[in-house]
């Protein structure tokens, strides 16, 4: 077997993780609390943004979000029709938002006067686990309709979250779906997440 050595110039994800720790630091100046929120297509991202912003504002909040995606607008025109100050950022082909593009899509939205910032990531479960943003929390969302053993096949995206979220249970029966096993799987390969829904 050949072997070749190819020498980086630079290493992205430390790079990247320096400019999430400026994301970070600039969303704390302006005392803004903000979540990363994962998962995979269809798992209803942006259904529990369009849920809890109305809540979240009916007790004061003001609330800002950023919509990634690949290419389009779609979820950035639900999230705008909210009435909340919102940024669109499409990847082209990058599987996943990164704390460069992050940080420029910050310097666009009114930070001094938000309380709290979603930050909805590309839909993929495998790509974003690596690239932190500058957040105060990494919510991951999977749903009964992604199969009952999606937990156990992706264990990094749960080991980098802070809260897991299991969505659409009512569709389990329907689907043959068993919550209690991705609750389980949940306990089992990241015993760190703070709640289980």
């Amino acid at each position: 077997m050949h072997r070749v050595e190819i020498e980086v110039g630079r290493d992205i994800l430390k790079r990247n993780k320096e400019e999430a720790t400026r994301n970070l630091d600039l969303l704390r100046e302006n005392n803004v609390k903000a979540f990363d929120i994962l998962g995979s297509i269809g798992s209803g991202k942006t259904s529990i943004i369009e849920k809890v912003v109305p809540i979240l504002q009916g007790k004061g909040y003001k609330i800002g979000a950023i919509a990634g995606d690949v290419v389009g607008e779609d979820d950035f025109l639900r999230m705008k029709a909210l009435h909340i100050p919102v940024i669109n950022l499409n990847t082209g082909t990058e599987c996943h938002l990164d704390a460069h593009i992050v940080g420029h899509a910050l310097t666009e939205l009114p930070l001094n006067k938000l309380d709290l910032l979603f930050i909805e990531n590309v839909g993929n479960m495998v790509c974003p686990t690596d690239f932190e943003l500058g957040t105060d929390a990494r919510i991951v969302v999977v749903s009964v309709t992604e199969g009952d053993d999606v937990v156990n096949k992706h264990p990094m995206i749960f080991r980098v979250s802070d809260i897991g979220i299991i969505n659409k249970i009512d569709l389990a029966e329907a689907v043959g779906a068993s919550v209690t096993r991705m609750r389980s799987d949940m306990k089992r390969i990241a015993r760190e997440l703070n709640r289980f829904k």
